[in-house]
């Protein structure tokens, strides 16, 4: 009997010992697993710059911030080839596949309203670092940004235009294959004519277009004070050095788009004193998170990981990215309607390229800046405020 209450008692001992052990790789799993968040960014095609450098921001945020709740957070690229299709397919793999909680991405507005239904449907949020059409997000739950909208930066070009270079008269030549080019040609045209100017030539032309002397040869018939060009890199590249082939020696002013590094590959001269607006500018920056983003970013420049000078898409590539981390913090979870009402209560959140709101609408309230093409360099003029 003796000997039978000291077996027991062995028994219990190693089964209180055993439970712990058995118990406690179980939970070094659950707390170690990789948070996966899925990116869609153009690597390759005509757009392929702006994927590129928002890729470098994103990954550059997550050297700064890796882990949430207690959780490793795994990136996971999907180029969608500056296509439409793809990236409605990128999101359906990132989704299905990969288990992705939310998506960074696409860059530019069409991609990104063929990747949003996908994304609404799942219940997925979807966060564009720098899709600026309005469409992006009407009537959208998940769909968010963390850039300024056409409306926005449409009339401050027209105000810039009207107020501070004194045109009043006004050519317009828009890519009307882009849903972007087409909005941001509409909202500036509208400021501009609210402001008393005279649009004095609307000209179209597509994406991948290589001759634009037609539509020169009118634009200068009409002699307007400036040339507004409310579209990608490669065709305001072109446009600016085949105007100034004909003459045409008007101010030339565009969007966001127009911020990449090929803008002056390809312009070369005829892009000095090239005006757009934009989303960031290092003069603008003077926040702590902002100063830790271009120390980490000038360290890659001198390893020789990045060779482009810092721009916007860098920058919001970055935002969306910290934006989405401090939404999951304060969600306490990646589940999506939880994750969905964290980001659409951001409110003062501070970001790299400032600080940033965000409403049920989905859409960022933040500023822009004016910068110019001087010495082959993309040079700060001014902030404008919301």
């Amino acid at each position: 009997m003796h000997c039978f209450r000291w077996v027991r008692l062995l028994i219990v001992v190693a089964l209180v010992v055993m439970v712990p052990v058995a118990a406690s790789p179980a939970v070094g799993v659950a707390a170690g697993r990789p948070i996966v968040v899925g990116v869609i960014m153009p690597t390759t095609g005509d757009v392929a710059a702006y994927g590129q450098m928002a890729w470098v921001g994103i990954k550059l945020a997550h050297q700064m911030r890796p882990t949430v709740l207690g959780r490793p957070v795994k990136l996971v690229l999907a180029d969608n080839k500056s296509d439409a299709v793809e990236a409605a397919n990128a999101a359906s793999r990132l989704i299905q596949k990969e288990r992705a909680v939310a998506i960074l991405g696409p860059a530019t507005s069409t991609r990104t309203l063929s990747a949003v239904p996908v994304a609404e449907k799942a219940g997925i949020p979807l966060i564009s670092p720098t899709a600026t059409n309005p469409a992006v997000t009407q009537g959208r739950r998940y769909a968010f940004r963390v850039c300024f909208i056409d409306p926005f930066q449409g009339k401050v070009a027209a105000r810039y235009a009207y107020q501070v270079l004194k045109a009043r008269r006004a050519a317009v030549l828009i890519d009307v294959a882009q849903d972007y080019c087409v909005g941001l040609g509409q909202y500036f045209i509208r400021e501009f004519k609210r402001l008393g100017g005279k649009i004095v030539a609307v000209s179209k032309c597509n994406t991948r277009d290589q001759d634009f002397s037609a539509q020169l040869g009118a634009i200068k018939a009409a002699r307007p004070d400036i040339l507004y060009l409310p579209n990608y890199y490669t065709e305001d590249a072109l446009v600016a050095r085949q105007a100034r082939e004909l003459g045409l020696e008007v101010p030339m002013l565009s969007g966001d788009g127009a911020q990449a590094p090929e803008l002056v590959k390809i312009g070369g001269s005829a892009v000095e004193g090239f005006a757009f607006t934009a989303h960031f500018h290092p003069r603008s920056a003077t926040s702590q998170v902002a100063k830790q983003f271009i120390a980490r970013y000038q360290q890659a420049r001198q390893k020789g990981q990045v060779t482009e000078d810092l721009t916007g898409f860098h920058v919001l590539g970055a935002d969306s990215y910290l934006v989405l981390l401090d939404a999951i913090a304060r969600a306490g979870t990646t589940g999506g309607a939880k994750l969905r009402t964290a980001l659409a209560s951001t409110k003062g959140f501070q970001g790299v390229s400032g600080r940033i709101s965000i409403g049920a609408d989905g859409n960022a309230v933040k500023s822009a800046v004016i910068l110019k093409v001087s010495g082959g360099k993309f040079v700060y003029v001014t902030t404008i405020e919301p």
